[in-house]
C-alpha cells in the first residue's frame, strides 16, 4: 500500500470573496448560492447556517433562505434532526460533465503515464481556479513506492508549489499583475515574504524553463513542473513529483526535467498549443 506523503489543502477563504450588493437582485442571489455552495465544498463536515453567515459575511436569514432553495434543487442535503448541509451526488453531475467535455485530460494523458513511468514520480495535471490550483488529472506510477495522494478535485497553494509557479510565469505580464493583486488581498501582512520568495521562484522559472518547489508546500516533497498554453489561450501545468529523499533537487533538475519538457512539448503538438509561452498582452 503506498504511504501518503501529502495531503489535500483546504481552499484558501479569500479564495472565495463575499458577493457585493449593487448588482441585480437575481444575479446577486445567484452569486450568493455559489458561494454558499463552494464553502460547504471546502468545509472538513458539515456546515450549519449560522458557520455560513459567519464564513461568508452573508446575513444568516438569507443564507438560510438559499441554503433552503438549494436543498430544494437537490444540491445540498440536511442531515436528519440538524441544522447542518452537506452537498448532494447532483454536485458530481456537474463535475463530470465539465471532465467529460474537458477533452485535453483525454489527449494528454497517455503523454503524463508515460512521464510518471520514466521519472517514478507522481504526475498532476492542473488548472487555476480563483487563488488555488486544481488538480484535473492525477497519474500515479506502477512502479513508485511512495506517492502522493493528490487526486482529481484536489487544490493546492498557488504561490507555494511548483505547479502554481509554473502556471504564473505562462501567464502574460497583465494576467500576472491583475492575479498578484489577488494574492496581495488575500495575504495580507504574510505578502512581503510571499511575495519575495514567489519573484526569485518566477526568474528561477524563466531561466530554467521550469518551476520547482523542494520542501515548501510540504516538509517532505519535492517537485517540478512547467505550464503550457492551450489552443484558445487558456493556461494548464503538468507537475510531477515524490519523496525528498527519492527525488532531491540536483536529480529533479538532472534527471526528470529533460522529461518533463519532453512530455509538454508532445501535449501541446497534439493539441495545438504553446510550451511555457506568455501570450503577447
Amino acid at each position: 500500500m503506498a504511504t501518503s506523503l501529502s495531503r489535500t489543502p483546504s481552499p484558501s477563504g479569500s479564495a472565495s470573496p463575499t458577493p457585493k450588493e449593487g448588482a441585480g437582485d437575481e444575479i446577486l442571489a445567484l452569486s450568493r448560492g455559489l458561494a454558499l455552495l463552494r464553502r460547504v465544498a471546502s468545509s472538513d463536515g458539515p456546515v450549519s447556517n449560522g458557520e455560513l453567515a459567519e464564513m461568508t459575511g452573508i446575513p444568516k436569514p438569507t443564507v438560510s433562505r438559499i441554503t433552503a432553495t438549494l436543498v430544494g434543487a437537490g444540491f445540498l442535503f440536511q442531515l436528519p434532526d440538524s441544522e447542518r448541509f452537506v452537498l448532494t451526488a447532483s454536485v458530481l453531475e456537474l463535475s463530470n460533465g465539465f471532465l467529460r467535455n474537458f477533452d485535453i485530460r483525454a489527449r494528454a494523458r497517455p503523454f503524463l503515464i508515460e512521464l510518471a513511468e520514466r521519472t517514478s514520480l507522481s504526475v498532476h495535471l492542473a488548472a487555476r481556479d480563483r487563488l488555488d490550483m486544481v488538480v484535473i488529472e492525477a497519474i500515479r506510477p506502477r512502479s513508485a513506492i511512495l506517492v502522493s495522494r493528490l487526486e482529481v478535485g484536489s487544490r493546492v497553494d498557488l504561490a507555494r508549489t511548483a505547479v502554481g509557479r509554473a502556471y504564473v510565469a505562462a501567464l502574460s505580464d497583465t494576467e500576472r499583475a491583475t492575479l498578484m493583486a489577488g494574492l496581495q488581498a488575500a495575504s495580507g501582512d504574510d505578502w512581503p515574504h510571499i511575495h519575495a520568495r514567489l519573484a526569485q521562484s518566477l526568474d528561477e522559472t524563466r531561466t530554467l524553463g521550469f518551476a520547482i518547489a523542494t520542501g515548501e508546500w510540504y516538509a517532505e516533497l519535492n517537485a517540478i513542473a512547467a505550464g503550457f498554453v492551450g489552443p484558445s489561450g487558456e493556461r494548464y501545468a503538468v507537475n510531477c513529483g515524490g519523496a525528498a529523499h527519492l527525488c532531491p533537487r540536483d536529480w529533479l533538475i538532472e534527471r526528470a526535467a529533460p522529461v518533463l519538457k519532453e512530455c509538454i512539448e508532445r501535449i501541446v503538438r497534439e493539441i495545438g498549443g504553446a510550451p511555457n509561452q506568455r501570450l503577447v498582452d
